[in-house]
């Protein structure tokens, strides 16, 4: 039986979820040809993940691990699944270069690709979030609304990691902006997904384990992508200090309303 507070907890997710479009709808401002703001936008988005995954995301995901499964074996789960996620990222990257390496592509692919990647690796993140926002919507609304605003604040600058770089290299604000509006409803998915079928299915350690693979996978994207794009295009000391914003500006976030 669907009660008020299941519908008030899935619109506060979905409200959530559609805040990504507003990251993105950003970025459109800035003209298409100033790189400089290309550049910094992709070192302060590797900031902004680098910073979430080591924080929130695998602190979070040992924690529930550690939980069911004791403090010495789950820290080696957490780590299993951290350094998983980045192996897993490796693998499929070297099997793209295998079947298109024999073809050349100009920095338009490479950024679209780039831009793909990161709504891959956020749609994953944003499908247990969804489901952790909801259950705690489910328990006490109060509490979800705060965990809410602090998941809009951090999911705009997430949003121009997906939006930017394929807005770049397409010069088509539709795709990115639609691109960013589905990783988005992910979390509202999440929810729907996670009241239907994996409450049955999934547990603590599954959701720890996600969370631990994910953090791996932002963190290779963010060293073996992100920044390195970002320093083709601007004096590497200005990428840097701008990844280091994009850190400022998510443990401010995160700090705000801690969840």
């Amino acid at each position: 039986m669907i009660t008020k507070n299941v519908l008030l907890s899935f619109g506060l997710t979905l409200i959530v979820g559609l805040s990504m479009a507003v990251g993105s709808g950003l970025s459109f401002f800035i003209k298409r040809n100033n790189k400089r703001f290309l550049s910094l936008a992709l070192s302060f988005s590797a900031g902004i993940m680098i910073y979430v995954s080591f924080m929130e995301i695998y602190p979070e995901g040992k924690e529930l691990i550690e939980a069911q499964l004791g403090e010495h074996k789950g820290t080696w789960i957490a780590l299993l699944g951290f350094f998983g996620g980045m192996l897993l990222t490796a693998a499929i990257e070297k099997i793209v270069h295998i079947f298109d390496g024999h073809h050349h592509h100009d920095h338009g692919d490479h950024l679209s690709k780039l831009g793909l990647m990161s709504a891959v690796a956020i749609a994953v993140h944003n499908i247990p979030e969804g489901l952790a926002l909801f259950t705690a919507g489910l328990k006490d609304i109060s509490i979800a609304i705060p965990i809410a605003v602090a998941v809009v604040i951090h999911n705009i600058p997430l949003s121009i990691a997906i939006s930017v770089p394929i807005y770049y290299s397409t010069g088509n604000k539709g795709k990115a902006f639609t691109y960013s509006l589905l990783v988005g409803l992910c979390q509202p998915a999440g929810a729907v997904i996670g009241y239907l079928l994996l409450s049955k299915f999934f547990n603590d350690i599954t959701f720890g384990i996600l969370f631990t693979i994910v953090a791996g996978i932002m963190v290779f994207v963010s060293l073996d992508e992100l920044l390195p794009t970002s320093q083709k295009y601007e004096d590497h000391h200005l990428s840097v200090y701008s990844a280091i914003v994009g850190m400022i500006v998510m443990a401010i976030s995160l700090g705000i309303f801690s969840h």
